[in-house]
């Protein structure tokens, strides 16, 4: 019998396939962007768990800040002095780990994001997830006083990462990958799906393009969706409504403002002072026993104010209801900056926002307290300050104005104070950037000598690139009376698209492009009779000293791919393209090459 041949396809033909629709297309971006959100609501789901149990492991209770000076019946031999050593065995634990296998998952981890987007096109380690959600688990559960959403951030983000990596995205599609692992984490942890998106967007991305919204607006979706699963759709703080009693209140949120960026530019300033005092004192000893080491401090700390203790949620709800004095909320704020600072100079790993939260809710009780001893009857009620004073100092040391009102309202679910928190986060935002250019992220990656506000990264104080580096010399310049059909073949022989337009004395009016010339020569059917007047375009003139990237702004702004270069006098001197600036400016050092 004949043997019949069956044509066969290649084995990885279907793969690649997929591969291709996954990395080139729409659609995949979508596919791509909803299981980002699974993994990132799952990672969320599984890091407060292991918060739990470490928590459980180190104080045998679900939260020590809300238990007090309390023995672990773990240890009851050592009554409440257990919690010296707590700090000091979680630093033998984390040390270790994370100087062996991911560096990046030491401090606050935002930054460490915000660098790999900016600077190495969105390309995070994969273990760092797992790296970062065991150390920052210990540093919390053994009573270091950070937050949980820098973690949470820099998981998801590196799963969103790992992801696009592994189906090579190209750069632009992995950061939005990235930015979509930051909203799902934020999403499902705190239940904000909303400000999850402009955190990633205003923070990581630091670009509300239409592009990336779309996919991280999934992304957020489906984490928020687990997280709601998990933990239930409530929010963070559940309060009565507030009323505006009085218009004075207005004036008073607006002072508020003003204190809660001092108080959260002190937050950053002492923070990084610690962090500079702790780097002098460990130079040249083994990274890996600085946490045990520093631990002792954090010990003795929480021995005296137990409230301290891990995130102290419960003791951020207790100083927003007023269950404190107004001396007792001063200490607990001032106690804040200092346990958090020390925590993370020592090398823990956890986040700045929860404790921002934090900082700002004992600022605003007090100073609602304050306000309604002098202002008895118009005050209105204290509980509105604090929560006013959480994101204002939030966006004092962060400056992210977008996300601190939107997670405040998520947060709380409090609409009416909608109007006194845009105020005083308005004017905290201002203020601080008045105080101190940088923030409490940025802040971070500058000290490292990279700025990025400036093109590349670039180290502060390095001279950046300038128009007068890459300028050319002046083309030959089209007449402006000059027929259509001689304008094209003008351009025609110059190589280019685009050629400047001159007056009679040589004076530059304009630019004329090929594009708009072959449309008015197929479409006009005078076109014969034109000159280049009729289809001249407004050029943008730059200076020779203007810094690469703001030209490419210039040039982008107006929609024009030449600009006519003066010098300090405003003559012309040159000519400038904008594949020349794109040119100078891709060169970045030390930066990968980008894989195909």
């Amino acid at each position: 019998m004949a043997s019949v041949l069956v044509p066969r396809m290649p084995t990885g033909g279907l793969r690649t396939s997929v591969t291709k629709w996954l990395r080139g297309s729409s659609g995949g971006l979508v596919a791509l962007a909803v299981v980002v959100g699974v993994g990132a609501g799952l990672g969320a789901v599984v890091f407060r768990w292991l918060i739990l149990q470490a928590t459980r492991l180190f104080t045998g209770t679900d939260d020590y800040s809300a238990a007090g000076r309390v023995a672990n019946h773990w240890v009851p031999w050592l009554g409440i002095y257990f919690v010296v050593l707590a700090p000091v065995v979680g630093g033998l634990l984390y040390g270790p780990l994370v100087d062996r296998f991911a560096r990046e998952a030491r401090g606050h981890g935002v930054p460490e994001v915000m660098y790999a987007v900016a600077q190495r096109g969105g390309r995070i380690p994969a273990k760092v997830a797992g790296v970062k959600a065991l150390a920052s688990a210990i540093t919390i559960g053994s009573g270091g006083s950070v937050g949980r959403e820098g973690p949470i951030v820099q998981i998801g983000s590196a799963l969103g990462s790992s992801l696009g990596r592994l189906v090579r995205m190209p750069e632009s599609r992995l950061r939005t990958l990235v930015a979509c692992g930051a909203a799902g984490g934020i999403a499902a942890t705190f239940n904000t799906p909303v400000a999850g998106v402009f955190f990633a967007l205003e923070l990581i991305l630091a670009d509300f393009a239409a592009s990336a919204f779309g996919a991280v607006v999934l992304a957020a979706v489906t984490a928020s969706v687990i997280g709601r699963a998990a933990f239930g759709n409530y929010p963070f703080l559940e309060l009565s409504s507030f009323t505006i009693v009085s218009p004075l209140e207005y004036g008073l949120f607006a002072l508020l403002g003003v204190l809660a960026a001092g108080m959260g530019v002190l937050f950053t300033r002492v923070l990084y002072l610690f962090e500079d005092v702790a780097d002098r004192i460990w130079k040249g000893k083994p990274e890996w026993a600085r946490p045990a080491v520093g631990g002792l401090l954090l010990g003795l700390l929480l021995l005296a104010l137990p409230q301290m203790y891990g995130v102290g949620y419960p003791v951020l709800e207790k100083g927003v209801a007023g269950y404190y004095a107004l001396g007792f909320l001063v200490i607990l704020m001032f106690g804040k900056i200092l346990a958090t600072s020390l925590t993370i100079s020592i090398g823990g790993s956890g986040g700045v926002f929860a404790p921002s939260l934090f900082i700002g809710a004992m600022l605003g009780s007090a100073y609602g307290d304050i306000a309604n001893m002098i202002f008895p009857d118009q005050a209105g009620a204290q509980a509105a300050y604090a929560l006013v004073g959480m994101g204002a100092v939030f966006a004092g040391a962060a400056r992210a104005p977008i996300t601190a009102v939107l997670i405040m309202f998520e947060l709380t679910g409090e609409y009416t104070l909608i109007l006194p928190l845009m105020l005083a986060i308005v004017i905290a935002t201002g203020v601080s950037r008045v105080l101190m250019k940088e923030t409490i992220y940025t802040a971070k990656l500058v000290r490292r000598g990279v700025d990025l506000s400036r093109p590349g990264g670039a180290p502060p104080g390095a001279p950046l690139p300038t128009v007068a580096s890459v300028m050319r010399p002046m083309p030959r310049a089209i007449p402006i009376d000059l027929p259509l059909e001689a304008a094209a073949q003008r351009i025609l022989a110059s190589g280019g698209l685009i050629l400047p337009v001159t007056s009679e004395d040589g004076v530059v009016l304009g630019v004329v492009t090929a594009s708009a010339l072959s449309a008015s020569l197929a479409e006009d059917e005078d076109a014969e009779d034109l000159t280049v007047a009729a289809i001249l375009e407004e050029a943008p003139v730059v200076s020779s000293d203007t810094p690469l990237h703001v030209a490419a702004e210039v040039l982008a702004s107006s929609g024009t791919t030449g600009s006519a270069v003066t010098d300090a006098d405003g003559a012309v001197i040159g000519w400038l393209t904008y594949a020349s600036v794109l040119s100078a400016l891709a060169v970045r050092p030390g930066r990968a090459p980008q894989r195909s």
